[in-house]
């Protein structure tokens, strides 16, 4: 049988799961689902957090895309796409995607385009392009930035 909670107790559980790190209202929404609160509770519980500054879905994207940035080295494309994912507006997104500055995104893309064009081991030149491009855009960085990027690289390969 599952337990079920009271608002207070859902609350308290709420507090904890939102302080100990950054939520957008869509986890905690489907964390309240998931203990069963009903729909009246969760907009009960939400308000509360909302009021008392627990939530704050501007601070969440913000903390979101510093992280995935700095941490995952994401591009802007791949941000967008998962702050979209976990319903933030295109407000919070903007917002968001300040938090990154020019220097620092052109300093991981440069980065990480030249250690990961240096660890393809592949001869066939079309291939290791491939996977090269193939890597930055799954990484979220825009094409044309790739595609400007790896006549670069090949240029210094060729000499």
């Amino acid at each position: 049988m599952k337990e079920v909670y009271s608002v207070k107790v859902a609350i308290a559980k709420m507090e904890h799961f939102c302080a100990y790190q950054e939520r957008c209202h869509q986890e905690v929404t489907d964390k309240l689902r998931s203990i069963h609160m009903d729909s009246d509770e969760i907009d009960t519980i939400m308000v509360h957090l909302i009021t008392e500054k627990f939530l704050n879905e501007e601070r969440f994207a913000r903390s979101f895309a510093r992280g995935k940035h700095r941490i995952k080295q994401w591009g802007k494309i791949r941000i967008i796409a998962e702050l979209k994912f976990r319903k933030i507006n295109q407000n919070g997104i903007n917002f968001a995607l300040k938090e990154i500055t020019p220097e620092e995104y052109n300093t991981t893309f440069d980065t990480l385009s030249n250690r990961h064009w240096e660890s393809i081991r592949e001869t066939n030149t079309l291939k290791k392009r491939k996977k090269f491009c193939d890597f930055m855009l799954r990484k979220g960085f825009e094409s044309q930035l790739i595609y400007e990027k790896v006549k670069e690289l090949e240029s210094e390969e060729r000499g």
